[in-house]
């Protein structure tokens, strides 16, 4: 091999490794903005309502422990699985009775899901307050296997993602998570417009 043929064959490689990390770059870069962005439609309260439409915002989703954080959106589109979690519209809204499906790509924002346990704590943020569950199973299930849908009492929270963590391609399998509602913090308004206040009330 050619001493031409080689150094193009490296600057080949060379622009490609800056193309990858300008992509993954500008990737990163417009997740923190749509983050944000969610944020501040958050703290405004321009929140879901029992007629949203899809693209609007459901709440914020964490799991402290993993350090995941993720805005949750109505539907299941496409474009909006790019940078957020989806609430899946033929299901509860968190704060309702039932199981409340929630899903997100792997590779993306449920890539932390791979080391949740049970007994972990998930919160979920909305404007109708802050709830808490508790991760009670973990399952591996087929992809149209629609069980997994059918209502908990009591409410309860499904994440729903596709296994395994690792598979190159159309993952085969869907790893879901099922997490029992534990507590509602309900919002009042502070004399901050900027800020909520929480406190302890019943469940539904």
């Amino acid at each position: 091999m050619s001493e031409r043929l080689v150094r193009s064959m490296e600057w080949t490689l060379l622009m490609i490794g800056v193309v990858c990390l300008g992509t993954v770059g500008a990737h990163a870069f417009a997740a923190y903005r749509f983050d944000r962005a969610q944020t501040l439609r958050l703290e405004r309260g321009e929140m879901a309502s029992s007629d949203a439409m899809p693209g609007a915002l459901v709440g914020l989703l964490s799991v402290p422990r993993l350090g995941l954080s993720t805005p949750i959106i109505e539907g299941d589109d496409a474009e909006s699985l790019l940078y957020s979690a989806d609430h899946l519209s033929d299901t509860p809204w968190p704060w309702q009775a039932g199981n409340s499906a929630i899903a997100a790509h792997r590779d993306g924002r449920f890539r932390a899901l791979r080391r949740i346990k049970v007994g972990d704590e998930i919160l979920v943020r909305t404007s109708r307050g802050d709830l808490s569950y508790v991760v009670r199973d973990l399952s591996i299930v087929a992809p149209d296997d629609l069980s997994v849908l059918a209502p908990h009492e009591p409410a309860s929270l499904t994440l729903i993602t596709c296994y395994p963590f690792s598979y190159i391609g159309h993952a085969p399998k869907r790893f879901i998570v099922r997490a029992e509602r534990v507590t509602i913090f309900s919002a009042s308004q502070s004399s901050d417009t900027t800020a909520a206040s929480f406190r302890l009330t019943s469940l539904d």
